[in-house]
């Protein structure tokens, strides 16, 4: 089976699986969708939605953050881990947002990839589940570890990664794929022990990476 056939049947199988697939973050606008995949980075997203009602409530929108001391925001998001980058990170990108945007969220990935502290991954993200505008895919651990272990990619470079995912899934299905992935992931396909037997993508995995059974 080429990669084009097993991404269509991988699509096809998980899409039931999984309805309505979506961020496990609790948001409600894209200023909230940001602030929170910002945090989420090397942290879970349980913790995450714990820490972002205190978060919104002191800062709700860009303007307020903008004006907003770092150290208060750090200690905020101090059980996040690398709790000093992300809120230097979240305090400068709220300042160029009220300076270029309008106090706004931008929509575009080269506009949000501009704002300190968002890379690709996090920009496609916002990007795609805020505005539905899928200029990418967005590719965490996840997507990167079932990527490369069904045989979607050859690559560990997430860019890479990418640019091979892209021509693999129609644009529609671009946000779509990442949340399927990333809850196949947790649910299923884990990294030290998937979950093989049982598994709805089995006959079509060929366990790149795994000893074989």
């Amino acid at each position: 089976m080429d990669r084009q056939a097993r991404a269509a049947r991988i699509l096809e199988r998980l899409r039931p699986r999984y309805p309505g697939a979506a961020s496990a973050l609790i948001w409600t606008n894209p200023y909230q969708l940001l602030v929170s995949t910002v945090l989420a980075a090397q942290c879970t997203d349980a913790r995450v939605n714990l820490v972002t009602p205190e978060f919104f409530r002191r800062w709700p929108d860009p303007a307020a953050l903008a004006g907003a001391d770092t150290a208060d925001v750090e200690g905020v998001v101090h059980s996040t881990g690398f709790f000093r980058n992300k809120a230097k990170n979240l305090v400068a990108a709220a300042k160029l947002m009220v300076d270029r945007h309008g106090g706004a969220v931008p929509r575009t990935l080269a506009e949000l990839t501009a704002l300190p502290g968002l890379a690709r991954k996090t920009a496609n993200i916002v990007s795609g589940n805020a505005y539905g505008n899928h200029e990418g895919i967005a590719v965490d651990t996840h997507v990167k570890r079932l990527s490369f272990r069904l045989d979607l990619t050859d690559s560990g470079n997430p860019v890479v990664i990418e640019k091979d995912l892209i021509p693999l899934f129609p644009r529609e299905a671009w946000g779509e794929i990442n949340h399927l992935l990333v809850l196949f992931g947790r649910d299923v396909c884990q990294a030290r022990k998937p979950r093989c037997e049982g598994c709805p993508l089995a006959d079509v995995c060929p366990r790149k990476g795994l000893p074989r059974p």
